[in-house]
Order: C-alpha cells, then structure tokens, then sequence
C-alpha cells in the first residue's frame, strides 16, 4: 500500500485518536448532511480543538462568528499591490503607485495590521480559506456530489501551527476494528 499524503496520515491519526462518543458525533453531522435536500447555513461544520480534546459542530452560517477569517490581505490598498506587482511593476513602484492612488498613511496602515494580524493570529485561516469552504461545501451540496463533513482542526494554542481543513466522508467516520 503506498504511503498516505500529510492531509490522508493526519485525517487517519485524528479519526483514530477520538472517542467513540466523538466519532458518534460526527457520524451524526454526516447524517445530517447527507439528509439535507438543499444548501441552507444550518448544515454542520465540525471543530476540533486538540488541546481540550473537545468536538463541536456549528453551522455553516455562524462560522464567521466563530472563527473570524484574517481578511487583513484582503485591504484595497494591498489587494492593488498586488495587483501591480502581477503586471511587472517592482515592489517599489507598485507602493508607488499605491501612495499616489490610497495615500501612503493608508498604505501603512493597511500593511500594519496585516503584519499586526500575522503576528497575533498566525493560524492560516483567510478569508480566502473560509470563502474556499463555504464554496466547496455549497458546491458538493447542489451538485448531489458525495457530500464530505468539513472538519476544521484548530491550531493548538500556543504556537504557530495553522488551523487545518480536513474533509471527511462516510468511509472515515467508520468504526474499525482494534483487536489484532
């Protein structure tokens, strides 16, 4: 058997390593969204906080809420660096022409609180990342594809490690048998 990718090893050691009350847990999410007939912010994202070994589920719909995306790249001001920087401008003329289009205070702030934002939250969870989500979630939902639990791992307290997104469907919530 080949070896497992990062994402395939983590998901196996997680799924190993919860309770059986857990794992009724998420079979029960997985129900649940395998009876939703329709996309709607109800339909369950699990949360899993390693540190306290606790479970949840909330929906969809208070995920924001309950794990504010860092949209601080997503600033006007650094979405047009960007942008400059994509047509060949060097860093230097795309904050140029930034200045010349924002201010140079503005382009200062905006950059403060991304690196203000990295630095006390550094866990990876983007706005791109949570708008990722909900579009993948939506899309296996409205396409009748095999629906897949979101299950977010959350980076343990205290160091850098970044939240993970792991997707999980039925063949993953399976009780295996541990007597050899």
């Amino acid at each position: 058997m080949a070896d497992p990718s990062g994402s395939e090893r983590l998901r196996l050691d997680l799924v190993a390593g919860l309770t059986p009350r857990q794992r009724r847990q998420l079979r029960g999410w997985q129900a649940e969204l395998a009876a939703a007939q329709d996309w709607n912010g109800a339909l369950p994202v699990a949360l899993l906080d390693r540190c306290w070994l606790q479970l949840q589920a909330i929906p969809v719909a208070s995920l924001a809420q309950a794990l504010p995306p860092d949209a601080s790249a997503e600033a006007p001001e650094l979405v047009r660096y960007r942008q400059w920087i994509a047509r060949g401008l060097s860093s230097w003329e795309a904050e140029q022409c930034c200045w010349q289009e924002f201010g140079s205070q503005a382009c200062q702030q905006a950059q403060q609180r991304h690196w203000h934002q990295q630095d006390s939250n550094p866990r990876g969870w983007t706005l791109r990342r949570y708008l990722d989500l909900v579009a993948t979630y939506r899309h296996q939902v409205e396409t009748r594809e095999e629906r897949q639990l979101p299950l977010l791992v959350l980076g343990r307290a205290g160091t850098r490690d970044p939240h993970q997104l792991l997707w999980l469907h039925g063949t993953w919530l399976s009780m295996r048998h541990t007597c050899a």
